[in-house]
């Protein structure tokens, strides 16, 4: 018999894995790699004057990147102009005319999904996973 536990880790690794290859397929026909969109966006979210420790242990969390591909996509996204600084980082001008202009790109797909279910079950879908996420990290679910 499958319960809400059981049927929770599989059903959130499946919908994870669908929504990552839309989005990948999105950034690829504006010829962006995801992790220029994450960086971009974890600057964008977490900023300005964003540590760059910060954001590289935030980086190194994704499936695809570690240590040496994360400094390597630092220091490509400041030869491109797009992130700025030393300790702390920011987008320049450019960088946030990209992130302005991806951000708009994802987001209307986004919300053509979302807009086919009910906008309370959505903000409870969305609390439910920002409360299960802090627990998680915190070491209290494991």
């Amino acid at each position: 018999m499958t319960t809400p536990q059981t049927a929770f880790g599989p059903t959130l690794a499946f919908a994870e894995q669908t929504l990552t290859a839309v989005l990948h397929q999105h950034l690829t026909e504006r010829q962006t790699k995801p992790e220029t969109w994450y960086a971009l966006q974890l600057i964008a979210i977490r900023g300005p004057n964003l540590a760059r420790e910060a954001l590289i242990r935030g980086l190194e969390g994704s499936r695809t990147l570690n240590a040496a591909s994360t400094h390597e996509l630092l220091a490509r996204l400041e030869a491109e102009g797009l992130i700025r600084g030393d300790a702390e980082l920011d987008l320049t001008a450019e960088g946030e005319a990209l992130h302005r202009s991806l951000r708009e790109y994802v987001t209307g797909p986004t919300a053509r999904l979302l807009s086919q279910f009910n906008a309370d079950d959505i903000d409870t879908t969305v609390r439910t996973l920002q409360a299960i996420t802090k627990r998680a990290a915190e070491g209290l679910a494991v």
